[in-house]
């Protein structure tokens, strides 16, 4: 089985000045390998030893040959040479580079970024990469586990987030992590003199998203029932459609009411069970779905799982020749209430 570890030990290690000779990147998630290679570019080498000692190759622009024989190079007046592989998923014959793995060069601080894929881990190079250096997998996050990423994000930067601004970034950007940190820098930038808490009237004032009638919003008033707030929203958002696209919403929806039918499996329905079930960062963030538990019977919830997926299905026209995104929404969320 092939060595894994995660990116906080990457992280402190590197910090630490503790460093691998091999380092494998590769996953889903741009946003973690991005940010190891980039610290590894920035900080292992000295302004003066990385203009003899520090390359970047790109793997559509190279090959394996040439990227072992520059890793066998010798350091010019510094402790390490810091070879960078970018694109590595284009490269051909990786596989050979587990010759190259079985005696590495001490004074060579490899890094591969193999983006948008994992190796499959029974192959002899995964086997090598166990011996010799770092194994890391970047892995998409799920929505659930964003505002915990947001949070963890503007605390190493000294800012906190109140929990529904929180909820509203999370539902606004997505998981694409290199874009929500763009996002948060933002945000950073625009607090007031003196203030290191993000509100949701900040977000409203500077992202452009309402913090009242949003999608995190729409949600909350269908776990509440409250049918008033609901088509507010749904107006709201039949008159900005721009800001609020279907296709969004309906994510927002089956996302939420799919975690709430696997809810109902949990063998224990307290907080820390139903959190232990859905993989949540926090027993807090199950206290939505035990309320959604008292008011959706687990038969209400797979029609309307089935429901969000017509709905889908009628918003791209299949079946669909005239009716609104704004007037399919008002019968989902009718039929979602009653």
């Amino acid at each position: 089985m092939a060595k894994e570890t995660t990116y906080e030990e990457i992280a402190r290690n590197l910090k630490n000045k503790i460093y691998a000779p091999v380092y494998f990147l590769m996953g889903e998630e741009d946003y973690y390998i991005d940010r190891i290679a980039d610290y590894i570019l920035e900080h292992v080498l000295t302004e003066t030893e990385k203009e003899f000692n520090q390359t970047v190759l790109y793997g559509s622009d190279t090959d394996i040959a040439t990227v072992i024989n520059a890793a066998k190079r010798y350091p010019m007046m510094s402790k390490y040479q810091v070879l960078v592989v970018k694109e590595a998923q284009n490269l051909k014959n990786l596989e050979e580079l587990s010759y190259y793995l079985k005696k590495p060069m001490p004074s060579t601080i490899l890094v591969i970024c193999y983006k948008h894929g994992s190796l499959d881990k029974r192959k002899k190079l995964t086997v090598e990469l166990d011996k010799a250096g770092v194994l890391f997998e970047s892995k998409k996050l799920k929505d659930a586990q964003l505002p915990g990423f947001i949070t963890s994000y503007l605390k190493r930067k000294q800012v906190e987030i109140e929990p529904k601004a929180s909820e509203m970034m999370a539902e606004f950007v997505g998981t694409d992590l290199n874009r929500m940190a763009g996002e948060l820098e933002k945000l950073i930038i625009t607090l007031p003199k003196g203030q290191r808490r993000i509100t949701p009237e900040q977000i409203e004032r500077n992202i452009g998203i309402s913090k009242d009638f949003n999608n995190f919003e729409l949600r909350n008033a269908l776990i509440e029932k409250d049918v008033f707030k609901a088509n507010q929203i749904v107006k709201y958002f039949e008159e900005n459609p721009k800001n609020n696209p279907l296709q969004v919403t309906l994510a927002v929806l089956f996302n939420f009411f799919s975690n709430l039918m696997l809810a109902y499996y949990a063998p224990e329905k307290n907080e820390q069970g139903i959190a232990a079930q859905l993989s949540l960062r926090s027993p807090w963030q199950a206290r939505d779905y035990q309320a959604a538990m008292h008011r959706y019977t687990g038969v209400k919830v797979m029609r309307i799982i089935e429901a969000i997926r017509q709905c889908d299905v009628r918003s791209k026209g299949v079946g669909n020749a005239s009716i609104s995104d704004g007037e399919l929404l008002r019968e989902l969320v009718y039929l979602i209430l009653h």
